[in-house]
């Protein structure tokens, strides 16, 4: 009986912990962590069905600094999704690391704090596209078209929930 307990104890000790495998969550080119956000660094971004020129073009981005989620890594092709959870490859040199989001919440207010009482500095309208700056576990601060302020970050997309940037 003892060396039953003894074998039971030692195969919990071994058990994998729950979040590790998410934590080791990393792309095989560049080792940085999947999923995660990045935007468009061109006018036109062409998505393609698979990870070459061969394949062909599913759809095209026409608006610069849009928010993608990168999914999966391939030589220097990029598996992402969009806000509609539509995806394919898109060439990295056509990505950039700035990070965007869009706008969600219809006249969104951009507070002076990140205050859910806080001073309205202005509003956004559902789908603006602003860069993303820092965040708190409720909030971000974001600007857009001069504009800048804290808003909440259930009504954006482009930054993950349990996402803090100093």
């Amino acid at each position: 009986m003892r060396r039953a307990v003894i074998w039971i104890v030692l195969a919990l000790a071994w058990a994998p912990v729950a979040g590790a495998a998410e934590e080791a969550a990393r792309g095989p080119v560049t080792n940085l962590p999947l999923p995660r956000f990045v935007s468009t660094k061109s006018e036109v971004v062409n998505v393609r069905r698979g990870p070459s020129l061969t394949h062909r073009i599913d759809w095209v981005f026409k608006r610069r600094d849009m928010p993608l989620e990168i999914t999966a890594e391939f030589g220097h092709w990029r598996r992402v999704r969009d806000k509609e959870g539509a995806g394919g490859w898109v060439h990295y040199a056509l990505l950039s690391g700035v990070r965007t989001v869009i706008v969600e919440q219809d006249l969104l207010a951009l507070r002076v704090k990140p205050d859910a009482g806080a001073r309205v500095n202005a509003y956004a309208e559902a789908g603006v596209i602003a860069r993303l700056e820092e965040c708190d576990p409720a909030m971000c601060r974001i600007s857009a078209d001069g504009f800048r302020g804290w808003a909440d970050k259930a009504a954006l997309w482009g930054v993950a929930p349990d996402e803090i940037r100093d």
